[in-house]
Order: structure tokens, then sequence, then C-alpha cells
């Protein structure tokens, strides 16, 4: 966190909120500059409440106070249009960002209450939000809009949440509602700025999710982070509303892209063309895009899919893309970044949507787009909303780790202590610690990649088979103080291979252990990794990772590889290839690119 401070100052993005920047001036505000400041002050909130930290604090103080300063009359809130371009306000909203940018500086002021009880941000934002809901709605003299990088829809609901205040879920319902409508409200925008509203980003209305109406779309479609953003507010405006219609389009749609349009880490959005997606079963690997926040906003859709439905095949899918597709964008020291994951690289290759021919196979200190970085560890300081669930008298746990919480349940204070090695390790060993005798449930989260599950209390064996429902297993008694649940997780080594529409990598297999996708890389295989046969005879092995990589474990196997013909320079040849055995070493696919560069590759020939 504060390494990506030091970048918000020295970009600029800190100094915009001062308001100093005058027309004929180097680096004017961007549009979204107001977002990645916003990020980091909620992940800087989040933090707070498990790190007291007063200079941290202090930080979000000074910030605050200068947006406070920085509002005009009418609640207005953009270093942009503020600064740059006035006279502008709401009349790009496909574009342009503003919207977005509030809905990101309403997360954070939410979060920021959460953790210190200050209604400084908040207010700010209240006024903020108070002249959105002025300017936008179907009412005589408001503006028929909605944002077109959505975010502000689910930001809305948790002011709404925070404050009490109706009107703002909904707004939220409004903007969800309002979209794709007919007409286009991008069309009409357009048409007013005196453009060509066929003229668009992508040719397609499809880029923002603004083709249909929401509840009839069926495909997941256009950018992949606006995508799930989206989602993740129809998913939060039906559990608000008890609007069946919103979730079971969510449902509807969940399916679409985690059966036909998931990569095998979780990872979305396989082109940079749109950043986003494009056809059922379309899986490339070395000009795969999957922009870091789009596995993000996955994570973000899955839990709220678990909130309005108990599902392990939500929390895998939330497992799988935290632990590969998001964890890869950022290096085991914390200061570097991918703003894409592909799932093979070679270097020098250059990614058409990057500048620089090191994308493919280095990690970048910052980006001029730097949602990333920021969106990373906003995530990362909220992980511990993530783990666990309540309803009624049942606590779900849905991730496993090292942590310790208090939760209230059957109306009191159960304490509840995870002591594990996951997912290095199988053995998760959880202590249940209600303040006085009481009969609940707590149920487990089985995971779909786990064959033999074993599950005891207190040392006495519990029937996974017998106690299961929707992948998770149920245990209900009294619990006393100091109860143990012992869950086992075997977790071998094994092949996944993807259906058959999935042309690209067709005859291909991955290595998985428990939740982690496994690569190679060229500094434990040598160089052609795309040259090497993993048979279907070959026995997996689990052994000692590199000591550079904390001696995680790794996955070897006896594979074959093309014996090279010396003295000859000849491209193509139809003399039938000799091949010799060789090790293969597989590592975590999120720790590949922090040791020497070279190639990657996660689909082995078979």
């Amino acid at each position: 966190m504060p390494i990506e401070y030091g970048h918000l100052e020295t970009t600029g993005r800190l100094a915009a909120w001062e308001l100093k920047w005058k027309q004929g001036d180097p680096n004017p505000p961007h549009i979204f500059w107001d977002s990645d400041v916003a990020k980091w002050m909620e992940a800087a909130s989040y933090s707070l409440i498990g790190h007291p930290d007063k200079e941290l604090e202090k930080k979000l103080d000074h910030v605050i106070a200068l947006m406070e300063k920085a509002q005009l009359p009418d609640g207005y809130l953009n270093t942009h249009y503020i600064a740059v371009e006035p006279q502008n306000r709401w009349t790009n909203l496909r574009d342009n960002h503003e919207l977005y940018c509030a809905g990101h500086l309403m997360e954070a002021a939410v979060a920021h209450f959460h953790a210190t009880g200050k209604r400084s941000f908040l207010d700010v934002m209240c006024r903020y939000a108070d002249h959105i809901d002025q300017t936008f709605g179907p009412r005589p003299g408001q503006k028929r809009g909605y944002c077109g990088h959505e975010e502000i829809e689910l930001a809305l609901v948790k002011l709404s949440d925070a404050t009490g205040n109706k009107r703002y879920l909904d707004l939220a319902a409004y903007f969800i509602n309002e979209r794709g409508q007919t007409p286009n409200y991008f069309a009409v925008e357009a048409e007013a700025r005196g453009e060509d509203p066929n003229k668009m980003r992508h040719q397609s209305r499809q880029y923002e999710q603004s083709h249909l109406p929401v509840r009839e779309q069926k495909e997941v479609v256009g950018h992949a982070v606006r995508a799930m953003y989206l989602y993740c507010a129809m998913a939060d405006v039906a559990a608000a509303t008890g609007d069946k219609t919103l979730l079971d389009a969510c449902k509807r749609l969940w399916k679409n892209v985690t059966r036909q349009r998931m990569h095998v880490t979780g990872g979305i959005g396989p082109t940079a063309a749109n950043e986003g997606f494009t056809t059922d079963y379309d899986m490339p690997t070395e000009t795969a895009y999957l922009e870091t926040c789009a596995a993000i906003g996955l994570v973000f859709w899955a839990q709220r899919m678990l909130q309005a439905e108990v599902n392990g095949d939500y929390a895998d899918v939330m497992e799988r893309a935290l632990y590969n597709g998001v964890l890869s964008g950022v290096s085991t020291s914390g200061d570097t970044f991918f703003y894409g994951n592909p799932l093979a690289a070679y270097p020098g290759m250059n990614g058409q949507h990057y500048a620089s021919p090191d994308y493919h196979y280095r990690r970048s200190p910052w980006f001029g787009c730097a949602c990333c970085p920021t969106n990373i560890v906003r995530l990362l300081e909220s992980l511990g909303s993530y783990l666990y669930s309540t309803e009624s008298k049942s606590l779900y746990v849905h991730l496993y780790a090292n942590n310790r919480a208090n939760i209230d349940l059957a109306g009191q204070k159960v304490a509840v202590t995870q002591e594990t090695n996951y997912p290095w390790d199988e053995t998760v060993r959880m202590t249940i610690a209600p303040e006085k005798p009481a009969t609940f449930t707590v149920a487990l989260r089985i995971p779909g990649w786990c064959r033999k599950p074993g599950l005891s209390v207190n040392g006495k064996a519990v029937s996974v088979k017998a106690t299961t429902r929707k992948g998770y297993a149920r245990i209900q008694r009294r619990w006393e103080p100091g109860d143990v649940i012992s869950l086992v997780l075997p977790m071998p080594a094994e092949r996944v291979v993807a259906r058959p529409e999935a042309r690209q990598i067709c005859g291909r297999v991955t290595l998985m252990r428990g939740p982690l996708v496994y690569c190679l890389e060229q500094v434990d295989n040598g160089r052609a990794l795309n040259d090497i046969r993993l048979p279907r005879s070959a026995a997996l092995r689990c052994v000692k990772g590199p000591k550079s990589l904390g001696g995680i474990p790794a996955i070897q196997a006896t594979g074959l590889k093309r014996k090279p013909e010396g003295g000859s320079d000849t491209l193509y040849t139809a003399q039938a290839p000799k091949h010799v055995k060789t090790t293969i070493t597989a590592i975590p696919y999120h720790l590949w690119a922090n040791r020497q560069p070279g190639e990657m590759l996660v689909w082995i020939q078979e």
C-alpha cells in the first residue's frame, strides 16, 4: 500500500485534488484518476480495521479534506471535469467514467466509515449521491442516462446499506433497469454532442452491455470488468429488493461465463481488442488478455451470488479466480503488477494492446491506466469478509486460511480460529468457541476438486457424504467452547483437460493441485516449452519447489522432448523426430515471472 501511495503522489493523482491545474499546464487530471485514488483509500480503510495505523489514518484524513474542499456547492465532485472541462459535465457517460469514479469514491467512503466511525468522507459522498439522484432518473428534467463503465450501481447499494437511505438503492435499481432500453441513451447523448450515434467504441452496444435490457441478456459480452460490476450490482439489488427476475438473470449469465467462457485460472475476457469476451470456448493462450481486474470482478460477483444462495459452485469459482487469476497479477515482492495474465508467454512477443515487448513476461511497477494495482490491494485488504457468512443459526465457511474471527451467531459472539497452511497443505484445524454452549450449524465448503475429503469433530469422524448439500458439509450440534473441527482435503497432483470445443487447447493438459493451477517456466525446463509432451502414463510427483519461491510444493513428471538435430538450419523436414526423456517441473501459475524472465506455459501437449 505505501508503494501505491507513492505512485499516486508521483503521477499527480493526489495533487489533482488540490485543483491547481490550469489550461496549458502539463499532466491534466485524467477522466479516471479519481478511481485510482478511491481504490487506494478503500484499501487503506480496510487495512485500518485489522491494523490500526495513525499515520495511515492521517493520510486518509488529508485526502478527504482535499475532496471536501474541492466539492462544488451542488455536490458535484470530479477532478477532471472540475478542472479540465467543466462545461462538459454529464455529456459523455458512455466513455468518460464520471459515474464510475463516483462509484469508487462511494465504496471508499463506506469502507472508511466502517473502519473509523467518522462521517467526514461519507457525508461528502452523500452530497454527491444526492446530486446524482437529482440529475438522473425518469422524472421530468432528469437525464435518462446510466454509466458506460458500470460501478456506481453496486456502490449505491453499499451507500444505502451504510446510511439507511433507500433513495440510493432506488437509484441503483434505476440505473440497472434503464440499461439497454430503447432509445439507447448513449445514442441520444452522442447526438446531443453533435456526433454520429453509430460511431462507437468497438462498433457494438455489447461493449458496455447496453445492447439489451439486463433481464433479456443471455450471454456475457463486451468489456469483462464492466460486465462483472454490472452483475455484482444486479445481484445486490436482487438481494435488497427480492427481485427474483434479476437473480434469475444473474444465474443464467453465471452459467454462461463459468461453463463456456472462463479460463482454467478463473481469468475471463480473452482478447485485448475489447478487453473482454468473444465467443463460447474461445481459449487462447499466448494472446489471452484476462485482465487482473476482470478476475477480481469475478471474485466480487461470486461472493454476491453466495449471499443470494449458498452453493459450492460459486465459492469454487471464487477460490479459483482468487488463487490463480488474481494473485498472478502481483509479484511476490508486492511492487510490480500484470495488467493482463496470459497462459503462455514467449520473450519478445509484443501484445498489440501494449507498447512494451516485455509485457508477456515481466510485471510493471505501474500503468498509465492503474486500475489493476489499486484493485488488487483493495481486494486483498478486504479478504477477511470473503471467508465466512451467516444465515439464521448457520455459519458458512467459504475459504480456508489462517485467521481468527469473532462472528455474531445464534444471539452471541462465536470465536472461530483456523489453523492451516492451505492451499499448500491439505489439513484445516478449526476451533469453535461460542460464549456459551449453543446449538447451531457450521457448514464447511467441500471443494469440487476434492475427491476424498475427511471430517471430524473432537476426533470423532463425521460422514461428509451424509452431511453435504450444495457443496457444504453441514454439522449441526450443540457447540461447546473449544470444540475442534478437523477437515482434510487431499490434494494430489492431477491432469485437467478442456472440452473439445476449446480448440486452442485440444490435446493438451494443465496440472492442478488442490485449487492451484500450475505452469512450466523456462528457468526450470529450458527453452521450447511447447515442444514438451507429457504422456498420460507419466506419474505426477509432488516435490519441494525452488528456494527462490519459498520451497512451496512443485509438481514433477517425466516427459518427452524432441532431440535437437545438430548441424541443420532447415526450418521444415520430413524426417520423423526423435524424442528424449526430460524432467518436467511445474510451479503454481500465480508465482510465474518472479525469477529470470523466459517462456511460460500452462497447457502442455499430451
